[in-house]
């Protein structure tokens, strides 16, 4: 295994849900990231900033799970808060209030002690603070795997392409990367996406999977072969408590996974599989107010998974 390094937000959320509400939840990109990466390889190295008003609970669970916080730099300010709530379908929700809080004037400091990690995790933040976070990285060839979102689409639209630039693999939502490109056709939207810098990208596509595209080898046809293209199922779930976390839960998987097998540099083979892992992990995150499920789950709980959802997406 080898460690990896995940910078993001790390925040207070309060949730709505048609059957439910709970506040002072644990929440942010790169807690969802973390605890998910945890499953697969250690030690996982946290960055982001909490406030005065941070739950120490919520720090001892992130410890309880290989997770090391010296990277977590505390502040006399609030922790960043997000409030939403969710409708009947689930998938639409409202937000209600953010307080971006200790975010406001953040830059990122990155330990020197874990600025080697060969897998490094940009999680939603602004496109400042991952560059900032890439500039300290001192791994000869880092594999760099960043998130965003349609709010840094709208107000950091340069900064967030000087991020494309620098990286391996982006994984974005399907409404996101059609803003992003101006297409509805989502298979344009990943070349487009593509044509932006990284050599993966991933579509998030909720609880129907996700896409995985990558360049097309030295002389191969550019249009989609099992080598460039693979469409990855969501675990069929009966309910969906809260999916708030999903989409970091599965960013943190399948970074999670590559980082456990030692190696640097990935095939399409190693993401289309790591794909598969962050389907998987993501399915619990939505069985349980913010990480209560991911939190307690097992290996074996994932495996089970796996071999499920391999043995209903196969044929003959």
């Amino acid at each position: 295994m080898s460690p990896i390094l995940i910078g993001g937000t790390v925040a207070i959320d309060h949730v709505k849900t048609p059957t439910a509400e709970a506040a002072n939840l644990l929440g942010g990109s790169a807690s969802y990231a973390a605890l998910a990466a945890s499953y697969y390889t250690k030690p996982v190295h946290l960055i982001g900033i909490i406030g005065k008003d941070f739950a120490q609970e919520h720090l001892a669970l992130l410890e309880s799970r290989g997770i090391t916080l010296d990277g977590l730099e505390r502040s006399s300010g609030d922790s960043f808060s997000w409030s939403g709530e969710y409708h009947e379908n689930m998938n639409d929700r409202t937000t209600r209030q953010v307080d971006i809080n200790v975010l406001e004037n953040w830059s990122v400091k990155v330990p020197a002690a874990h600025a080697d990690a060969p897998v490094v995790i940009l999680a939603n933040m602004a496109p400042e603070n991952q560059i900032q976070m890439l500039d300290q990285c001192t791994a000869a060839h880092p594999f760099v795997v960043a998130d965003t979102m349609d709010l840094w689409i709208h107000i950091a639209n340069e900064r967030l392409h000087d991020v494309l630039k620098r990286i391996d693999l982006l994984v974005i939502n399907e409404s996101e990367a059609r803003e992003f490109v101006a297409t509805s056709n989502l298979v344009v939207a990943g070349k487009r996406l593509l044509a932006k810098g990284p050599r993966f990208v991933v579509i998030k596509l909720g609880e129907f999977g996700a896409m995985l595209f990558a360049n097309a080898a030295a002389g191969e046809s550019t249009g989609l072969s099992a080598s460039n293209f693979f469409r990855c199922a969501a675990f069929p779930l009966h309910e969906v408590a809260d999916p708030t976390g999903a989409g970091d839960s599965f960013l943190g998987a399948l970074a999670g996974y590559l980082a456990a097998t030692g190696r640097e540099q990935f095939t399409f083979d190693d993401i289309r599989q790591a794909v598969v892992e962050g389907s998987v992990v993501a399915s619990f995150t939505c069985e349980a107010f913010s990480t209560r499920r991911l939190q307690e789950i097992t290996r074996a709980d994932i495996e089970q998974r796996l071999a499920f959802l391999r043995s209903i997406t196969h044929w003959p």
